[in-house]
C-alpha cells in the first residue's frame, strides 16, 4: 500500500522504516527538517499521495493533533482516510471522525504499543472504526504487527482503539509498581543478598515472567543496585484517564490509582504535603523528622 506518515520521532519514524522494510510505500513528513522526511510540507504530502490516499498522524496528543487534523480536513478529498495512532484521549476520537465525515473523509484511532523496540519485534496494535474501514487498511496494520497470531485486535468503534491503550497504559503501571515495590522491598531485608539476582531468575519458570521483567533483568546487568538511575517517573496522562473513565463506569481500580500518585510523588508533588504532616507531627506528638 501507500501512506502518509506525519510524525517521524521515535515511534513514527520506526514504524515509517518498517512499513517500508515491509513492502509499503511510505512518505514521511515531519516538521524537523532532520528528520529524515521526504516532504516539507503536509500540502506536499497530500500532493505526493494517489487518492484514495491514507494518512496516518503520529505526533503528540492535544493540540498538536487537533491542529494537524484541522489541516488534513482543508487537503483531504472524499475516500481519503485517517488514522490516529498517537496517545489522543479516547473522548476526541469522535470529534475528529465527525468533523472529517463531513467531507466524506473516513478515521479511525490506533492505540499503539511497543516503543523503541517495536521496529524490530512490531507493534501491538488496537484498532478503533469501522469493519469496512479495517479491512481496508488492514495490510499496515499485518506489516506493523509482530509475527504470529497476536498483536492486533479492532477493539471496536471510533474511539475503542484508544480506550483499549488507556487501559493497556493503567494495567503497564501497576505492573511496573508492583515490580519496583518488590525490588525495594528485598533491598530493605537482610535475608536477600542480591535482589537483582533474584528477579533476573524469574525471567524464567516464573508467572510474573514478562518482556518488562526481561527489560528490568536487561538494566540489571550494568547497573544491579539502580543507583544511577534517578527516582522520578513522569506519565503520560493515560492512567489518569483511565481511572476517571473508570470511576464513570463504576469500577474501582486501586492498583493503577496507587502506581499513578507514586509517580506523581516521584515528581515532587506531594512535597507540600509530607511538610503539613510533619509539620502537624512535630504539633501534637513532638515528633521531629529528619531528612
Amino acid at each position: 500500500m501507500q501512506i502518509g506518515m506525519i510524525g517521524l520521532g521515535r515511534m513514527g519514524g520506526n514504524m515509517a522504516k518498517r512499513l517500508a522494510a515491509g513492502g509499503h510505500t511510505v512518505v514521511g513528513y515531519d516538521m524537523s527538517p532532520d528528520s529524515g522526511r521526504d516532504v516539507d510540507s503536509l500540502e506536499a504530502l497530500v500532493a505526493a499521495l494517489d487518492a484514495p490516499r491514507t494518512v496516518w498522524v503520529m505526533v503528540p496528543a492535544g493540540k498538536p493533533t487537533d491542529s494537524t487534523i484541522d489541516t488534513l480536513y482543508d487537503l483531504l478529498d472524499e475516500g481519503d482516510m485517517v488514522i490516529d495512532g498517537g496517545n489522543t484521549r479516547y473522548v476526541d476520537d469522535a470529534r475528529h471522525a465527525e468533523q472529517l465525515a463531513a467531507k466524506g473523509i473516513h478515521f479511525m484511532d490506533c492505540g499503539v504499543s511497543g516503543g523503541v523496540w517495536g521496529i524490530k519485534r512490531g507493534y501491538a496494535l488496537m484498532v478503533g472504526g469501522s469493519a469496512e474501514d479495517f479491512e481496508r487498511v488492514r495490510p499496515l496494520y499485518e506489516t506493523l504487527k509482530p509475527e504470529g497470531e497476536y498483536g492486533l485486535v479492532h477493539a471496536g468503534p471510533v474511539g475503542g482503539g484508544h480506550f483499549a491503550k488507556m487501559v493497556h497504559n493503567g494495567i503497564e503501571y501497576g505492573m511496573m509498581q508492583a515490580f519496583g515495590e518488590g525490588f525495594a522491598t528485598m533491598v530493605r531485608s537482610e535475608l536477600v543478598s542480591d535482589p537483582a539476582a533474584v528477579m533476573t531468575s524469574w525471567k524464567s519458570g516464573s508467572v510474573v515472567g514478562s518482556w518488562l521483567l526481561d527489560l528490568l533483568a536487561d538494566a540489571f546487568k550494568s547497573d544491579p543496585t539502580l543507583k544511577d538511575m534517578p527516582p522520578v517517573a513522569n506519565e503520560s496522562g493515560e492512567a489518569k484517564w483511565m481511572i476517571e473513565a473508570a470511576l464513570e463506569l463504576g469500577v474501582p481500580t486501586p492498583a493503577t490509582a496507587a502506581a499513578l500518585y507514586a509517580r506523581q510523588t516521584s515528581r515532587g508533588g506531594g512535597d507540600d504535603t509530607l511538610r503539613v504532616v510533619s509539620t502537624m507531627r512535630a504539633q501534637f506528638g513532638g515528633h521531629v523528622t529528619k531528612a
